[in-house]
């Protein structure tokens, strides 16, 4: 187990320089940048352009350099001092911008995995052991619907539901569209790990192991959570890998229809506007929460599963 937790953590290291060359050269593929995207703006609106003032933030965003030199300098910033750059468009920090949004994006991620774990996990195990009865054809409807409403409009019509019913505002944060948030983002989570645990549930309750335990007396609740539901979790640990960067993702349309000020606004603005240090260093952090995630979940397993314990050996 600490020969596989060593060889994760080397991993770890190379993962991260890709992600974040991978990062950066996304942000640089669309042609142009963001002085032309300024320039074309102000056109647009009838403003004089000084090729004065352009020049001097071209050279001081260092926008003539080489892609590789804008990379070194950029990933040399963050290794060596935490320094994401500045944003050309907010004209501040980039550390100081995703830190002011981050505890909100963070607190609201989290508060969806709770939800997607609290509400599959009884449903999975209901669905599975009432097969085909009246709850597993209604929460199945339910989940199917869940996969198929995309998130914004769910948000359009749950915000509706909650202006027109309970008064609530998105003019403003409050308790009521950062509910709204955690149940959109849930939802596709939610129907994805029911469908999951009910399937891997059935197929252990038809196992021999099963059979005999309640062949010996056992009692049918100590059998199934001792055993079968204890082997089911283990999509609950392996998907953390892949739910955490999804929920984060899934906030940036999620957020902006509800007028939360998490990093998902900030990301969108930031590809529109080709605000690459910005951009750059969000889409990094998504990447950096898959391999935490991917980490978390590896570890989860072991720990939960024997059978994964002894493939590590």
């Amino acid at each position: 187990m600490l020969k596989f937790l060593a060889r994760r953590l080397l991993y770890v290291i190379p993962t991260l320089v890709a992600i974040s060359f991978v990062s950066f050269v996304i942000i640089q593929l669309p042609p142009g940048d963001y002085l032309t995207s300024y320039i074309a703006k102000l056109n647009a609106q009838g403003e004089n352009v000084d090729p004065a003032l352009i020049e001097g933030l071209r050279i001081r965003y260092g926008l003539d350099d080489p892609f590789i030199v804008q990379y070194l300098k950029w990933i040399s910033g963050i290794v060596l001092h935490l320094d994401f750059g500045h944003s050309m468009e907010w004209g501040l920090p980039v550390s100081a911008l995703i830190g002011e949004r981050l505890p909100l994006t963070i607190a609201l991620a989290a508060s969806s995995v709770l939800f997607v774990w609290l509400v599959s996990l009884p449903v999975g195990v209901y669905t599975a052991v009432r097969q085909y009865s009246v709850g597993d054809y209604i929460a199945t409807t339910i989940g199917f619907l869940g996969l198929a409403t995309p998130n914004f409009l769910l948000a359009l019509v749950m915000m509706w539901i909650g202006f027109t019913t309970f008064g609530l505002s998105v003019s403003q944060v409050n308790p009521g569209t950062l509910l709204i948030a955690i149940i959109v983002l849930g939802t596709a989570g939610t129907a994805g790990l029911i469908r999951i645990l009910r399937a891997n549930l059935l197929d252990e309750l038809r196992k021999p192991y099963v059979v005999a335990a309640r062949a010996q007396g056992l009692t049918e609740g100590k059998l199934l959570f001792k055993y079968p539901v204890r082997v089911a979790l283990n999509p609950f640990f392996s998907t953390i890998g892949w739910l955490l960067p999804s929920l984060v993702g899934g906030e940036v349309i999620v957020s902006t229809v509800l007028n939360i000020n998490t990093t998902g606004p900030l990301l969108l603005n930031a590809l529109l506007s080709q605000d690459m240090y910005l951009a750059g260093s969000i889409i990094m952090i998504l990447g950096v929460l898959t391999v935490i995630g991917t980490f978390i979940s590896d570890v989860a397993l072991a720990w939960l599963d024997p059978r994964v314990r002894l493939g590590f050996n």
